[in-house]
């Protein structure tokens, strides 16, 4: 079976240079073993340094490769060259993948007693497989009723003893104590901001559990562990708004899940206050929340889908924070229906087509899909209609989605600071849209819209590769294309932009207008030399006046480490200078070079070396 969109070009976007290097080495070695196919998933291994070989899946649907792992420790752009091995030896060698059983055909061969015994040997190796047995059978057994529930589920039994406190209060306590150690010794690392979200995890644990109320008895130990030593800490500048903004969000959910009675919310709104006024810092996301608990009439009527009206007056700022908290918990609870309507009433546009699509509801997304507000919603949208196999509507929803912008600024703070700031990293979500949706529309072999989303990849986020699959994908329409895509090139100002650009100019002879882009005085050195040697021979009074300053600037100042760089620098000037045919005057700057620096050996011995 073949694999809609993998070949060469696309494991050269996918892999730097390096890394397709080794990986097509790792081919011809024949270090690919055990290649097979189960269903839409194509695994091998690769023989490497260790003693076990490393394990690459590469997942696909009609629409192309949905995600390729492998187990080792590459973590850095792109696929690693594992990945590239077990892809190329597919695409070069496919007589020998050895196709067999998916986890469905296997399954489809087990009758029901066959079915049972293996679940019971596997549950007999992996115990913790019955709750997951146990609640899956559970979720099941009667999916009308679920469904339509908008009640509060119950899915575990209630806990049975108390958690204990005490190593929760220890903890922070360490911590705060960790922070004072920190600021006195002059650092300026925060562990309050940066290891609190750790001991944080473990009350998140509970909720994630459904049981609210061991994780409130989690978060007052830390939450008055703080404040008991808040002043000392405070007087180092550690700041209570940060301190909140990590802890409001998290005593929300858990007050949420925990359903406090009457009397146990009055005693946590006192402790709201008093803390609030150590801290300086509001906890409003949960007072909001304690006083719009899940039993508040218009709450109710919201979630029964008979009201949209939450909010008697103006829609507070932590509106949209306190929503998404409860939808959070309405997920776990699996109440579906109220989650929905939930999210349509506060005009959560993605998590509101999001749960449509995961619920199946393909049809209601594409009716609702003119709510869509950016790139970002549209690209999270899209994603699991892929996952629902839908993927022609999933391509349907990307492509609209390019024409939105980038995120849609949700305060006067945002609005300002998106205005202000116009760096092309703002358009993260629309390149990654473009993107996704180029390569899907190759699968789909729909190569109009994929042609059109990468010419919109490459104008947000420039890059040589990107370059070459427009090219690619523009066949007759390239001639036309190439001076449009090289001006905008040539308008870009942004400094992340100059490796893309200096790769893309060399490559079209473009000498003059590289040059232009290395001029800027934050180009790196790596990039003006690569640019000098392409130069050499056309713009040779350039290299010169541009080789020369840098070095004389390491060698007056004396700095021997760098000499080497000097020398670098230097014989770009001399090669110039003989590519124009002018080796009497290299040889007048390099004698009055020893007659200045002939004192500093380290130099002198380099430069006889290599000069």
């Amino acid at each position: 079976m073949r694999i809609a969109n993998l070949d060469e070009t696309t494991l050269r976007y996918h892999a730097t240079d390096k890394s397709y290097q080794r990986g097509e080495a790792y081919d011809r070695q024949g270090a690919v073993v055990d290649l097979c196919q189960r269903g839409n998933c194509l695994c091998g291994e690769v023989e490497g340094n260790n003693p076990e070989p490393y394990h690459v899946t590469i997942q696909f649907d009609a629409g192309g490769v949905t995600e390729a792992a492998c187990n080792c420790e590459y973590s850095f752009e792109g696929w690693c060259k594992h990945i590239v091995a077990v892809a190329l030896s597919a695409i070069r060698k496919p007589e020998t993948i050895h196709q067999r059983l998916s986890l469905n055909e296997l399954l489809d061969r087990l009758n029901h007693v066959q079915t049972q015994t293996l679940m019971q040997e596997l549950v007999a190796k992996e115990p913790d497989l019955l709750s997951q047995i146990d609640r899956f059978v559970n979720k099941i057994s009667d999916p009308i009723v679920r469904l339509v529930s908008t009640t509060v589920t119950e899915t575990r039994p209630q806990r049975q003893t108390s958690v204990d406190p005490e190593p929760y209060r220890y903890q922070t306590q360490q911590l705060l104590r960790d922070c004072l150690r920190y600021w006195e010794e002059g650092e300026e690392e925060n562990p309050l901001e940066t290891d609190l979200p750790d001991i944080l995890d473990r009350a998140q644990a509970f909720i994630d559990r459904g049981d609210g109320h061991s994780a409130v008895v989690i978060l007052e130990a830390i939450t008055q562990a703080c404040v008991e030593d808040w002043d000392e800490v405070a007087n180092y500048g550690a700041d209570g708004d940060a301190l909140v903004a990590l802890l409001d969000p998290i005593w929300t959910a858990a007050v949420l899940t925990a359903g406090l009675d009457s009397e146990e919310a009055i005693d946590l709104q006192v402790n709201l206050e008093a803390w609030q006024d150590c801290l300086g810092s509001d906890f409003e996301i949960c007072a909001a929340a304690l006083r719009q608990d899940w039993d508040t009439p218009e709450l109710v009527a919201v979630l029964e889908g008979s009201s949209q009206d939450l909010w008697e007056d103006t829609r507070p700022s932590y509106a949209d924070k306190l929503a998404r908290i409860r939808l959070e918990i309405l997920n776990l609870q699996e109440r579906y229906p109220a989650y929905l309507n939930l999210a349509l009433a506060e005009g959560l546009v993605e998590e509101y087509l999001v749960m449509l699509a995961q619920l199946g509801r393909v049809a209601d997304v594409m009716a609702a899909s003119n709510r869509l507000q950016d790139a970002g919603q549209a690209l999270a949208v899209a994603k699991v209609l892929r996952e629902q196999d839908a993927l022609a509507e999933a391509l349907i929803i990307a492509r609209s989605g390019l024409d939105l912008p980038d995120r849609i600024a949700t305060t006067p703070a945002e609005e300002r600071f998106f205005t202000i700031h116009q760096s092309p990293l703002l358009d993260r979500h629309r390149y990654e849209l473009a993107d996704w949706t180029s390569e899907l529309a190759q699968g789909l072999d729909d190569r109009a819209t994929a042609l059109t989303a990468r010419i919109t990849a490459f104008r947000l986020r420039p890059s040589m590769r990107g370059y070459q699959q427009v090219k690619l994908l523009a066949e007759d329409a390239w001639q036309t294309l190439q001076p449009e895509l090289l001006q905008h090139l040539r308008t870009m100002d942004n400094w992340s932009h100059a490796e893309a650009k200096v790769q893309i100019f060399l490559i079209e002879s473009a000498i003059d207008d590289a040059i232009i882009t290395v001029a800027d005085r934050y180009a790196r050195g790596n990039l003006t030399q690569l640019v000098m040697d392409a130069a050499m021979s056309s713009r040779p009074e350039w290299v010169i006046a541009t080789a020369i300053p840098p070095a004389e600037d390491i060698m007056n100042r004396g700095k021997a480490e760098a000499y080497q760089e000097a020398v670098n620098w230097l014989a770009r000037a001399r090669t110039a200078y003989l590519e124009s045919g002018r080796q009497g005057e290299w040889q007048q700057y390099r004698d009055r070079l020893v007659l200045t620096h002939g004192r500093k050996r380290k130099l002198m011995g380099l430069i006889d070396e290599q000069l």
